[in-house]
């Protein structure tokens, strides 16, 4: 046993060696001399990569520059997977970044865009958290409110000037235009500011987020079934692709009270799997599958609606029927939003204009808000609004988040990944 100065000197030589072993060396706790291990035995050191870790509304995710990543996309997969912590059966993800909830395993990669209207392109990523699954099929709106602010901090999208200022965004998944105002000063993102939005404590810096023509994001059609109403083993239905393709049905078709909390939804016998029935047999219909087995988990998003009612919110705030011009609940993957997804909202603020639709029929006749629809879900409630064109068309839908960075550096994730 070392005693005195030996455990000093052992101390020493320690911090002397600790950073030039090679992964084949290790320090003898008792002698503290370095000693050599098999080479059978040994794992490779882990991998890095620069990334930013930023909050976008109601969800968070790792943002990275598309010129860090490798060329082939195909081998993005083990450096997302393995910077969250999937597949991780336990569902907690605790080996990485991610929380066990799917609205926080989510990517974000940036570029320079080389089109004229878009100043970046945007891919959204979704990672599965049991299962691993890397889902390119969709977009999120949430961390679409993130994009202009990284674009600006990283210096992607260099500012000349404090004030409001613009970030035109491409999206890859839908190929479609988000123009993401909010102010700037000293070259990066305001945070700091009076805009709440449900579901995140405290306040900060208002972001617009104006979705161009966000119609037919993935079928090509509003309707992408070419019917305001469909019939899904018995339960009616309105698919709508606004934002990202989506399903509506009645909270009352399905036996259960619209004001439901996620926690309570998630615990009903059978609610998540007659949703996510219904939700594989639309995407067939929609064309988004060939069949209900490779239904991607992203999309499309189905969403309970009923009429407003009053009920507390996950923090035990109260809404009243008098606030909200629909009450709204949304799967997400196998589990229920906590919020709702912005995409989400875009396409229940359209199919409310929508003759025949059953989102239509459920709203209220007099809207609390002039500016848009009021929607209720189980943080809160969101205002959204749509323009649309004298014939028809949908030709921008607006919402408004908060934004922040969190972290920036590098991630690291295990080649076994």
């Amino acid at each position: 046993m070392l005693q005195g100065k030996g455990i000093a000197k052992l101390q020493l030589r320690r911090q002397h060696f600790s950073c030039i072993f090679t992964p084949y060396q290790y320090v003898n706790q008792t002698t503290g001399l370095i000693m050599q291990r098999s080479m059978a035995t040994v794992s490779s050191r882990q991998n890095r990569i620069p990334a930013a870790y930023y909050r976008g509304g109601t969800s968070r995710g790792l943002m990275f520059k598309q010129s860090d990543l490798p060329e082939n996309w195909n081998d993005w997969g083990p450096i997302f997977r393995g910077a969250l912590g999937s597949p991780d059966p336990n569902g907690r993800q605790l080996d990485g970044l991610g929380t066990g909830i799917g609205s926080l395993s989510k990517i974000c990669v940036i570029a320079p865009s080389e089109r004229e209207d878009a100043d970046v392109d945007y891919t959204f990523v979704q990672i599965g958290v049991k299962d691993g699954a890397v889902d390119y099929s969709s977009n999120c709106g949430n961390m679409s409110s993130a994009v202009g602010p990284f674009a600006v901090d990283c210096g992607m999208v260099p500012v000349k000037s404090d004030g409001e200022t613009q970030v035109r965004i491409f999206n890859t998944n839908t190929n479609k235009l988000i123009k993401s105002r909010f102010q700037v000063l000293d070259g990066e993102a305001v945070t700091d500011g009076p805009f709440s939005i449900a579901g995140v404590a405290g306040t900060g810096a208002k972001i617009e987020l104006a979705f161009v023509n966000p119609a037919g994001s993935r079928t090509g059609k509003l309707l992408p079934t070419g019917r305001v109403l469909d019939d899904f083993d018995g339960i009616k239905a309105s698919c709508i692709d606004v934002g990202n393709p989506c399903v509506f049905v009645q909270a009352a078709d399905l036996g259960v009270d619209g004001t439901i909390l996620p926690d309570q939804a998630e615990a009903h016998p059978d609610l998540v799997r007659k949703l996510e029935k219904l939700r594989r047999m639309a995407a067939v219909t929609m064309g988004l599958a060939t069949d209900e087995a490779s239904v991607p988990e992203a999309a499309p998003k189905i969403i309970m609606v009923s009429p407003p009612s009053s009920y507390s919110t996950l923090s035990r705030e109260r809404v009243n029927a008098e606030s909200t011009d629909l009450v709204v609940r949304s799967l997400s993957g196998m589990g229920f939003h906590r919020a709702l997804q912005i995409t989400a909202s875009l396409a229940t603020a359209v199919a409310a204009k929508t003759e025949g639709t059953l989102v239509a029929a459920t709203l209220a006749p007099k809207p609390v808000d002039a500016g848009g629809i009021t929607l209720g879900h189980p943080s809160g409630t969101l205002l959204v609004a749509a323009k649309f064109e004298a014939e028809g068309s949908v030709s921008e839908a607006t919402v408004f988040r908060t934004a922040r960075r969190i972290m920036e550096g590098q991630v690291f994730w295990k080649a076994s990944q």
